[in-house]
C-alpha cells in the first residue's frame, strides 16, 4: 500500500472490479470527483494481476463476477501476506443477511448495498483508508521505533569508528529493503572507517565503493542533505546492480562525520518510510561518531585512561567475587527478602541439603512458594514484625533427618536498611547449625549432673550398704534357725520362713542398686593398654549370646580388618559395650538382628551398636543417660547402664552418640581416639 499523510481523504488509489462497465464509470467519477486516482478492472484475474503490479489503497469490488465471484476474490486476496492489510469493500445490490454474512467471513471490510448516494460512498470508502492509513502508520512507526530501539542498543557497545560504521551499515541492511549499504566514519584523521554490507555478509574494506567521490561528495557542500541518485554514473557502490543510491550525511551540529549509503534494486523500494528510517539512523549514527570522536581524542590524551578503567572494574569484579566468595563459604544457611517477600539472595548453604534449592530456582520467587514446608501464618508474623520494629528476632528450632538424626537451627531474621531513610528495606534470614553446640551443651550439663549424683552416691552407699549387709545377715540367721528347728512349734513359722526370705532378697537387690551407684561413682582409672577393639566387641558379642536373653535374636559382628587400637581399660570397654548390647536385646521383644560395627574413621575408631527393635521415644532422646531412668518395668533395671557407659567412654576420652527411629531400631556409636605410637 502507498502511505498516506494522516486523516487526509485524497489523494488515494482505489481498484474498482466490476463486470459491468457503467457501474465503473460511475463509481469512477464520484471517487475522482473527490480527488482520488481509480483504476477498473472487469473481473477477478485482472484485479490479480494488477494488484502484482500496482500497489492500490482499496479495492472496490463487486459480488457478481464471472468465474470468480467477489467473495472468492476476498478470500484469495486475504490469503497473499502482502495484501491481508488492504482493505476490501463489497459493492452489491444482494441486501440479504446470508450474503453479508459470508462476505465478511472472506475478509470483507465492508458491504455496501447498492444503490447508494455518492456521499454514503465517499464517507464509508475514505473512513476505511484513513484507518488503513493509520495502521499503516503505525505499524510504520512501531517497526521504526523497534529499529532505532535495536540500533540505540547495539550503538551503546560501540565507541570505535570501524564498530559504528559496521553497526549502521548492518543495521540498515537488514531494517530496510536495500541491496546494499554503506557507512562511512571519519577516523579521528586517519581517514573512514568503512562497512559494506550486502547478500553476502558485511566487508571492511573501501573496495566496494567509490571512495574518490565519496570523499569528493563529502567535501562539497552538498553534503549537507540527503540525495538521491539514479544515474549509474554518479552510483558510489559497486558490485551489486540496483535502479538507485539514497546518500545520507552523518551530521554531529555543522560537522559532516560521514555518509551512509543505500542501494535498492528498484527504485519503488526506496519509499518514504525507507528514507525516513534511514535519516533516523543517520542521527543515531552521528551522536555514536561524535562520541566515538571525543573517545578517540581522550583516549591520545589519556593514553592510560582505559587501563584505569579495567584496573578498577577488575578490582569491583573481585571484590564482589570475594564478598560473595565470602558469604558462600560461611556455615550458614543464607537468604534475603524484599518487602514484597521475593527472594534476592540466596547463597550456597542454602542450596545443599535436605531442603536445599538452586540458586537460580530460588531468586524472584515469593518465599513462601519456596519454603513450602514451613507455616506461612509463622513465617508472615515473623517477617512482618522484623519490617515493622526494625529488630533482630531469633528463634531456635529442630528439624529431623529421614535418616532420624535431629539438627538444631538458630534461626535469625535481621533487618537491612538499603538507603539512608529509616524504613526496613530488606530482611536477612540467617540459619546457624548449632547441633553440635546443643550437644556439648547437653553434654556438659549431663556431665555435671553425673558428677553431682556421683558426689552424692559416693557419700550414701557406705552409710547405706552397712544397715543393708545387718538386715541381710540377720534374715539369714533367722532362717538358720528356722532350719534347725528353732521355731518349729510356731505355727507361723511358714510365714516367717516366707518373709524372711522376702526380707534377703530385697536386701540384696537393694546393695545392688548401691553397687551400682559405688560403680557410677567410683573414678574408673584402670590399666591403660593399647586396646584391640575387634576383639573386644567380639568378646562382648559371645557374651550376650551366652546370656540367652531374648528370643530369636541374631547377633552379627562386623569389623573392618587391620583396625588401630585405642588406649583404654579392656574390662571397662567391654562392659559397656555388653551393656548396650544387652539393652539392645531388651528392645527387640519380638526379636530382631543385634549388630556390633568396628570402623575407623578421621584417626578415631567408631563402635556402632545397632538393633532393630522399638526404638526411643522423642520426648525420651535427651533423658536416657540421667540416672535411673528407665522405660523398663519395676525390677528389671536400675536405669544406672547408660549413665555408667557415659562415664566409662568420657573417662576413655570419647563419646557415646546415639539415632533412634520408633519401630525401627536404635543405633549407639561409641567414637575413641586412636592410640599414640
Amino acid at each position: 500500500m502507498s502511505v498516506l499523510p494522516t486523516q487526509q481523504t485524497t489523494g488515494a488509489i482505489l481498484l474498482i472490479v466490476d463486470d459491468d462497465r457503467s457501474a465503473r464509470e460511475s463509481l469512477r467519477s464520484v471517487f475522482e470527483s473527490a480527488g482520488h486516482r481509480t483504476i477498473g478492472v472487469s473481473d477477478a484475474p485482472a484485479a490479480l494481476r494488477l494488484l502484482q503490479k500496482q500497489p492500490c489503497d482499496l479495492v472496490m469490488l463487486d459480488v457478481e463476477l464471472p468465474e470468480v465471484d467477489g467473495v472468492a476474490l476476498c478470500r484469495l486476496l486475504r490469503a497473499q501476506p502482502a495484501l491481508k492489510q488492504l482493505p476490501l469493500v463489497v459493492f452489491s445490490a444482494d441486501d440479504s443477511e446470508g450474503r453479508k454474512v459470508e462476505a465478511f467471513t472472506a475478509g470483507a471490510d465492508d458491504y455496501i448495498v447498492k444503490p447508494s448516494t455518492p456521499g454514503e460512498l465517499l464517507s464509508r470508502v475514505n473512513s476505511h483508508l484513513n484507518f488503513a492509513q493509520r495502521e499503516s502508520e503505525l505499524i510504520g512507526s512501531n517497526r521504526e521505533l523497534s529499529f532505532l530501539a535495536d540500533l540505540g542498543r547495539g550503538l551503546l557497545r560501540t565507541i570505535m569508528p570501524e564498530q559504528v560504521a559496521s553497526r549502521v551499515a548492518g543495521a540498515i541492511y537488514e531494517g530496510t529493503n536495500a541491496s546494499q549499504s554503506a557507512c562511512a566514519i571519519k577516523n579521528n584523521g586517519k581517514g573512514l572507517a568503512v562497512c559494506v554490507f550486502d547478500r553476502e555478509g558485511s566487508a571492511g574494506s573501501s573496495a566496494l565503493i567509490n571512495m574518490d567521490r565519496l570523499e569528493r561528495w563529502l567535501a562539497s557542500s552538498r553534503s549537507t542533505s540527503p540525495a538521491w541518485l539514479t544515474n549509474s554514473r554518479e552510483f558510489l557502490l559497486r558490485d551489486a546492480p540496483h535502479e538507485t543510491e539514497y546518500l545520507v550525511p552523518i551530521r554531529f551540529g555543522e560537522e559532516i562525520l560521514g555518509a551512509m549509503v543505500v542501494a535498492f534494486t528498484a527504485a519503488k523500494d526506496c519509499t518514504a518510510d525507507e528514507c525516513r528510517l534511514i535519516n533516523a539512523a543517520a542521527q543515531q549514527a552521528a551522536l555514536a561518531a561524535h562520541i566515538s570522536t571525543l573517545y578517540l581524542g581522550a583516549r591520545e590524551s589519556a593514553a592510560t585512561l582505559a587501563e584505569e578503567v579495567d584496573r578498577r572494574t577488575a578490582e569491583s569484579e573481585m571484590q564482589q567475587r570475594f564478598t560473595e566468595a565470602i558469604i558462600d563459604t560461611l556455615p550458614l544457611s543464607l537468604y534475603a527478602i524484599d518487602r514484597q517477600y521475593r527472594i534476592v539472595a540466596w547463597n550456597r548453604n542454602r542450596e545443599l541439603g535436605e531442603l536445599g534449592l538452586p540458586r537460580g530456582e530460588a531468586l524472584g520467587r515469593n518465599i513462601f512458594d519456596v519454603l513450602t514446608k514451613q507455616s506461612r501464618e509463622l513465617l508472615e508474623r515473623e517477617f512482618g514484625k522484623v519490617f515493622a520494629t526494625g529488630e533482630i528476632h531469633r528463634v531456635e528450632q529442630e528439624s529431623v533427618t529421614e535418616s532420624g538424626e535431629t539438627n538444631h537451627w538458630l534461626i535469625s531474621k535481621i533487618p537491612m536498611r538499603a538507603d539512608e531513610n529509616d524504613e526496613v528495606s530488606h530482611v536477612i534470614t540467617v540459619g546457624e547449625n548449632i547441633t553440635v553446640r546443643v550437644k556439648a551443651y547437653r553434654a556438659v550439663a549431663r556431665a555435671e549432673k553425673l558428677a553431682a549424683v556421683g558426689r552424692l552416691a559416693a557419700g550414701v552407699v557406705h552409710e547405706i550398704n552397712n544397715p543393708l549387709a545387718t538386715i541381710a545377715a540377720c534374715a539369714e540367721s533367722l532362717e538358720k534357725r528356722i532350719k534347725e528347728g528353732a521355731f518349729s512349734d510356731s505355727p507361723d513359722a511358714e510365714d516367717l520362713r516366707e518373709y524372711l526370705g522376702l526380707i534377703r532378697d530385697e536386701a540384696f537387690r537393694c546393695k545392688t542398686i548401691t553397687n551400682g551407684l559405688l560403680d557410677f561413682s567410683r573414678l574408673r582409672a584402670g590399666q591403660r593398654v593399647p586396646v584391640d577393639v575387634t576383639e573386644v566387641i567380639k568378646a562382648a558379642g559371645r557374651l550376650v549370646t551366652l546370656q540367652e536373653r531374648g528370643d530369636n535374636i541374631q547377633i552379627v559382628v562386623e569389623a573392618a580388618a587391620g583396625l588401630p587400637r585405642v588406649s583404654g581399660d579392656v574390662g571397662q570397654l567391654q562392659q559397656a559395650v555388653v551393656a548396650l548390647a544387652t539393652n539392645a536385646i531388651d528392645a527387640m521383644p519380638e526379636g530382631g538382628t543385634l549388630t556390633l560395627t568396628a570402623i575407623c574413621s578421621n584417626s578415631r575408631v567408631l563402635v556402632q551398636v545397632r538393633d532393630t527393635g522399638i526404638g526411643i521415644a522423642p520426648e525420651n532422646m535427651t533423658k536416657i543417660f540421667d540416672p535411673f531412668f528407665t522405660t523398663k518395668d519395676v525390677g528389671r533395671g536400675t536405669g544406672l547402664g547408660l549413665a555408667v557407659c557415659y562415664g566409662i567412654l568420657s573417662d576413655h576420652g570419647g563419646r557415646l552418640d546415639v539415632r533412634s527411629t520408633v519401630g525401627a531400631g536404635t543405633t549407639f556409636t561409641i567414637t575413641l581416639p586412636v592410640a599414640d605410637e
